[in-house]
């Protein structure tokens, strides 16, 4: 994948006005809002089951689990394999399918299926493969969050800059020895009032094909909703787990927006009587990697676990928050320990 560097950027109007070059105030104003410098765009050659795949042959090797052995295989994304100049989705046959075939999986007991679910769709993936397990019907699942924004975004739209591409994967097994892993989760959808605040719709340019349909998102009804209830779901996670916030570790949230992070953030304490909030206890990546939907979770714990991001470090026995908040409009958290 390669980098995409604001000041080599082109900003584009909301009026579908013609395309000018932006300035380092236009720049630096949209960092200073999103905290977003660069992004991750895929290239041209890949489709998302691609780079799925990828993230899916890293997971194994990590988890040193024999392939035939995985008997769950779940992709969440929301727009298929897109190619490059074109808006067209494909997804037949599935991209859980391709991720298995990909992977030279023959196990037919191995069942591979789609979840689309907006931003949130990796982790409720995971809450499903977690259900999965505790029924006793699956052993070992691979988990995989996949997206490639940058093939659905309008270039007449200031949103489309918060938006970039990218893959990340986990296998959950079954451990009845052990008391870490998944030790709550919440999940709900608001799909009354709210089911438009993330969309497709047609271009900002009046010129351009009413055929041809971009990812759109209405910015400040998205905020408002993902303060007003990400928050509530964690605090519901936490209380689930009979667990305080002073219990957790790390809280790793969806990197949509460094400001709209920072604000669930500061909701959640205070929902908690806490006025202040331990240094370091949120990791972010939305600086450098953007919002790739579905995958922004997975890969920021991937960096953390791994010890690529400064002051960040995970230990065994550490309690960790992942939430979500995406197209639905829906919402999840799960309270995981480490092991």
């Amino acid at each position: 994948m390669g980098n995409a560097d604001f000041t080599n950027q082109i900003f584009f109007s909301n009026e579908g006005l013609p395309i000018e070059l932006a300035t380092s105030e236009v720049i630096s104003k949209f960092e200073s809002l999103t905290g977003i410098v660069e992004r991750r765009y895929l290239e041209a050659d890949l489709v998302c089951s691609d780079i799925a795949s990828i993230a899916a042959e890293r997971a194994l090797v990590d988890s040193g689990i024999d392939r035939e052995t995985i008997d769950l295989i779940i992709v969440a994304h929301n727009f298929g394999d897109v190619a490059m100049d074109s808006t067209q989705s494909d997804n037949v046959p599935s991209l859980a399918a391709r991720v298995k075939h990909n992977l030279g999986i023959q196990n037919p007991n191995c069942v591979a299926y789609d979840l689309i679910f907006g931003c949130p769709g990796w982790l409720q993936a995971l809450i499903q493969a977690h259900i999965n397990i505790k029924a006793g019907v699956s052993q070992h699942c691979l988990v995989i969050g996949a997206e490639t924004l940058s093939r659905v975004i309008d270039p007449f739209d200031r949103d489309s800059l918060f938006f970039a591409d990218g893959a990340g994967a986990v296998v959950l097994e079954s451990n009845p020895a052990t008391e870490s892993g998944i030790l709550a989760f919440r999940n709900q959808s608001f799909a009354l009032e709210d089911v438009d605040s993330l969309f497709v719709g047609k271009s900002n340019n009046p010129a351009q094909s009413h055929s041809e349909r971009y990812l759109k998102m209405k910015g400040r009804k998205v905020f408002d909703f993902a303060t007003k209830n990400a928050p509530v779901a964690i605090k519901e996670c936490l209380e689930q787990a009979n667990l305080s916030i002073d219990d957790v570790s790390k809280i790793f949230i969806h990197q949509a927006n460094q400001k709209l992070i920072e604000a669930i953030l500061v909701e959640l304490y205070r929902f908690f009587d806490r006025n202040e909030i331990p240094e370091h206890i949120m990791p972010m990546s939305i600086q450098y990697l953007g919002n790739s939907s579905v995958a922004t979770i997975p890969t920021l714990f991937d960096l953390v676990r791994k010890g690529q991001l400064p002051n960040q470090e995970l230990k065994a026995g550490d309690v960790i928050v992942f939430a979500s908040v995406g197209a639905g409009m829906n919402v999840n958290a799960v309270c995981y320990k480490m092991h």
